[in-house]
């Protein structure tokens, strides 16, 4: 933070935002209001500008307004940041709160170092995040839909044992041909039938979408890459890709373990150690399609043909890491199980942080390749 010389603290809500400024060699904040539209963002950034010495470095904490203030100011000549509100300093004594005293915090631990910076994905990679998170929320819809729609007809006595597997093909034109006594009962039930054709339909176009994506420039070479493991498909290397965009700002596998909050908790004090569960902080959409890819490992290290087929024409250094992960996995998971040491949960957990620092080797590989002449 050495080069510059004015820091500005921005307390964002969505119709205004409240500044305060710091400027070296003066004691008091200069403060003031301004709407959160477009003309009042351009205001703010000619009063910045008027008011400040040297270079100026603003910041406001990642919130439901996004990234569009920064890459307002940004246009508009102004350096600015977001940063992680979860990992501000608070003081535990300190009981009032106000958008004025948050705005003079953040310029306060702006100029002292103390915050930490989000990486701010561009318009076109918050696109592609959108629409994996949009496919992940109409798979959600769906399922509750199906279990609305279960429950109600357990409730009637309605049971179905023509099958071990619900939800089938076969499961769903079973309660199509239920004969229902009520008239009621027959809208509810082909309500929420039309309401899963409608989600079902909605899934299927926007996988399409995500897997046209997928082989456009910049993400046909790392999600092919990804693809070699084993439980990765394209839309789950795709999830991966779009909420994480830039391997390069982790330096290393720990970072990205503890990113997608897969470590555990430690409190030690006192010569005494103590750790819980993971985390669970950063990014909950990589942590679940992790957790959901290592229940694969459970079976044994083979080659299925589909597998098989995901990987023509993948580089043979991606091959190789995957097979090593394979492998290695597959044995972590039956010894952590066999030795009694862990549950099938706890189990999952730790292979998916493995498996995490098998995906950063893979993407950091990729990212050198392709920028290497």
């Amino acid at each position: 933070m050495e080069k510059h010389s004015t820091f500005v603290g921005l307390d964002t809500s969505k119709n205004e935002v409240v500044v305060a400024m710091l400027v070296n060699g003066r004691r008091d904040f200069i403060e003031w209001k301004a709407p959160m539209s477009k003309a009042g963002v351009e205001k703010l950034a000619r009063k910045i500008k008027k008011e400040s010495v040297g270079k100026v470095l603003c910041c406001y904490e990642a919130g439901p307004g996004g990234y569009d203030l920064q890459r307002r100011l940004k246009s508009l000549g102004i350096e600015c940041v977001v940063v992680a509100p979860s990992l501000t300093p608070r003081k535990p004594g300190e009981r009032v709160k106000t958008d004025r005293r948050d705005a003079r915090k953040l310029a306060e631990y702006l100029r002292a170092g103390q915050l930490t910076e989000v990486e701010a994905p561009t318009e076109a990679e918050e696109g592609v995040r959108d629409l994996c998170r949009a496919r992940e929320d109409a798979v959600e819809d769906r399922a509750r839909v199906r279990h609305r729609l279960g429950k109600m007809l357990d409730r009637r006595g309605c049971i179905y044992d023509k099958g071990k597997r619900r939800w089938t093909m076969k499961h769903v034109e079973w309660i199509r041909r239920l004969e229902l006594p009520d008239e009621n009962l027959r809208v509810v039930v082909e309500d929420a039938l039309l309401a899963m054709d409608v989600l079902q339909a909605r899934i299927a176009d926007l996988e399409k979408r995500i897997e046209a994506v997928s082989k456009e420039e910049g993400y046909l070479e790392l999600v092919g890459a990804l693809c070699c493991f084993r439980g990765i498909h394209v839309i789950t290397a795709m999830t991966i890709v779009a909420e994480i965009f830039r391997f390069g700002r982790f330096p290393t596998a720990r970072k990205l373990m503890a990113y997608l909050g897969l470590v555990p908790q430690e409190y030690s004090t006192g010569g005494r150690e103590k750790r819980g569960g993971i985390t669970k902080a950063g990014n909950s959409h990589v942590r679940r399609v992790l957790v959901e890819a290592s229940h694969h490992y459970r079976h044994r290290a083979l080659v299925s043909r589909e597998l098989r087929l995901r990987r023509l024409g993948q580089p043979a250094w991606a091959v190789a890491l995957a097979d090593k992960a394979m492998k290695r996995l597959h044995d972590r998971y039956w010894h952590l199980v066999l030795a009694g040491r862990k549950s099938v949960s706890e189990t999952v957990t730790a292979v998916a942080r493995e498996l995490a620092g098998f995906v950063w080797a893979v993407a950091r590989e990729a990212e050198r390749r392709s920028a290497a002449p």
